[in-house]
């Protein structure tokens, strides 16, 4: 069963090179015809393919190409971070922008008292107008006093450089996978308890005060990491300096 199975995946992928996002495969009576196999061994693996943002299956018209995964590309820390590298156009919309105290947990990460004000801002992210990521953004609220929505539709960055005179200099990233509640799931239009990127990053200044603290949640069937390694006589410069400092990534901000 798992040989068919695998040959059954084979076929799809080559199925699924062959065509672009968004055009319909063969129907399931034409693939199981075509390769010899029952219903349960090619919907398990169709099953796999649209888990992993492979397939698309829409009831009632068939299964189609997934969109193309958005691309983000991790790069050494002595080169600007941006945002991802894709052909899709990016947008956001503020769900919630409100000052609360920091708590414990956010006040050691932005070095601030528990009690200290900060504001929140959840935002959802879109390409192409489909939902792509949930984003968590903190910051100390004597950063940005009468801070509104209409702030954050030009960048946060661009704000904080250009209305607030605060310059962000560096930042210390993890990623990490998870899954998502029931809320996070609904906000991104998939199923609870699917795969996402959990992105967890706190920015400093040029006089490394910690300005920015975001948690952020990428749909792990729309977004993938891609990561350059130097190996060998082709890399530049010492080989276990550029090692280290290529362990040092950078994720999206903007």
């Amino acid at each position: 069963m798992e040989l068919k199975r695998e040959r059954v995946r084979e076929h799809l992928l080559t199925v699924i090179d062959s065509r672009r996002p968004g055009d319909a495969i063969p129907s399931e009576r034409t693939l199981c015809a075509t390769l010899g196999v029952s219903r349960p061994t090619l919907r398990a693996a169709v099953d796999e393919l649209v888990a992993t943002g492979l397939l698309v299956r829409e009831h009632g018209r068939g299964m189609f190409v997934a969109p193309d995964k958005i691309t983000q590309e991790l790069v050494a820390e002595n080169r600007a971070a941006g945002a991802p590298r894709s052909p899709g156009s990016w947008t956001s919309t503020v769900l919630e922008l409100r000052t609360v105290r920091a708590g414990a947990r956010i006040g050691r990460r932005l070095a601030i008292s528990p009690a200290a004000q900060l504001v929140r801002v959840t935002r959802l992210r879109h390409v192409d107008g489909a939902p792509i990521a949930l984003e968590n953004l903190h910051v100390p609220a004597d950063l940005v006093p009468g801070l509104t929505v209409a702030d954050m539709e030009g960048g946060f960055y661009t704000h904080l450089r250009e209305r607030r005179g605060i310059r962000t200099a560096h930042a210390v990233q993890s990623i990490e996978p998870t899954v998502l509640s029931e809320e996070e799931a609904a906000l991104l239009d998939v199923p609870v308890l699917s795969p996402a990127l959990l992105f967890d990053r706190t920015t400093s200044d040029t006089d490394g005060r910690p300005v920015e603290y975001v948690r952020s949640l990428y749909r792990g069937d729309r977004y993938r990491i891609v990561s350059r390694l130097a190996l060998g006589e082709g890399a530049t410069g010492d080989p276990a300096t550029h090692g280290a400092r290529a362990g040092a990534w950078w994720g999206t901000v903007r």
